[in-house]
């Protein structure tokens, strides 16, 4: 019996990641979303004050993959949220998508139309 977890589809942040899922999921890409959540700074007494959890991993790469297409004024926040990802956990591979990393991805697989629309919303698609 699977469990009610397992069966419904993630509730994404932002429609690019459901963009991004439905890329992979054509592709027979697996993925998981935000399956795992880095502890990344800890207060005096050992509390975790600040994780991150990468959008997407692809077990079969061994890779992590961030979007940061919902707001590009929390590039720098992002970026330094890597870098000590990237000092504390040196064997965790994870890859960042910036905005033009994601429009480049979505016009080589025809997906302009979604990019016109992101675009038109300020980064926000809207309902269909």
């Amino acid at each position: 019996m699977a469990l009610l977890s397992e069966t419904l589809p993630p509730r994404f942040a932002h429609d690019s990641e459901a963009e991004l899922a439905r890329v992979l999921d054509f592709y027979q890409v697996s993925w998981r979303y935000e399956p795992d959540v880095f502890p990344i700074s800890w207060s005096p007494t050992g509390a975790v004050v600040e994780s991150f959890a990468p959008d997407f991993y692809l077990p079969e790469l061994e890779l992590y993959v961030e979007l940061t297409t919902l707001r590009q004024t929390l590039v720098r926040k992002k970026n330094r949220k890597l870098r000590l990802l990237r000092q504390l956990y040196p064997e965790v591979r994870i890859k960042l998508l910036y905005a033009r990393d994601f429009q480049a991805l979505m016009v080589k697989y025809g997906r302009l139309g979604f990019l016109l629309e992101m675009n038109g919303a300020n980064g926000k698609v809207t309902a269909r």
